[in-house]
């Protein structure tokens, strides 16, 4: 299998974990799927070196992590709009768009360190070695991030609401 072929059936097979790992991290759809199409631009350029990567899917990850917070640093990322365009028909499920929407207010009241690493371990399921490797910190450093974050979490109403507590 040649490096376009090995690609793309990489690219095919992670494509909406990676978009949406994107999303949780705190971008739009549709920006997430440019910080995952600029992220795997890099990686394909240096194709070798991911697949001579201990762990591929932590690679790509940082590349992934790094892209998004690379995006976040710019002074302007571009037109904002005041309301979401629709994109498509979307069927009237207010409950599952609540659930959603306390969930991902709940994750923009963390840190940008503590999103990552709740993303990365409850979403993309990397263990704590991997997180570790993929945010360039000791494991350590990944233990207490999590616990902080989980703490955050845990005292936000809304989620309390949706894990049927009092």
């Amino acid at each position: 299998m040649d490096v376009e072929e090995e690609f793309t059936s990489y690219v095919a097979a992670r494509w909406a974990r990676l978009v949406r790992s994107a999303v949780l991290l705190g971008c739009s759809p549709a920006e997430a799927e440019d910080v995952v199409q600029s992220a795997l631009e890099r990686c394909l350029l240096h194709w070798r070196r991911v697949t001579a990567a201990h762990d591929r899917d932590a690679y790509v990850h940082r590349v992934l992590i790094n892209t998004f917070t690379s995006s976040r640093r710019r002074r302007w990322t571009g037109e904002r709009s005041t309301d979401p365009l629709p994109d498509r028909v979307v069927d009237d499920e207010t409950t599952s768009v609540d659930d959603a929407d306390a969930v991902m207010r709940a994750l923009d009241r963390l840190t940008a360190d503590q999103r990552a690493a709740v993303v990365l371990r409850y979403y993309t399921h990397l263990g704590e070695q991997q997180m570790a490797t993929v945010l360039g910190v000791a494991r350590g450093t990944v233990k207490s991030r999590l616990a902080r974050a989980l703490e955050v979490l845990a005292e936000d109403p809304a989620l309390a609401e949706l894990r049927g507590a009092p």
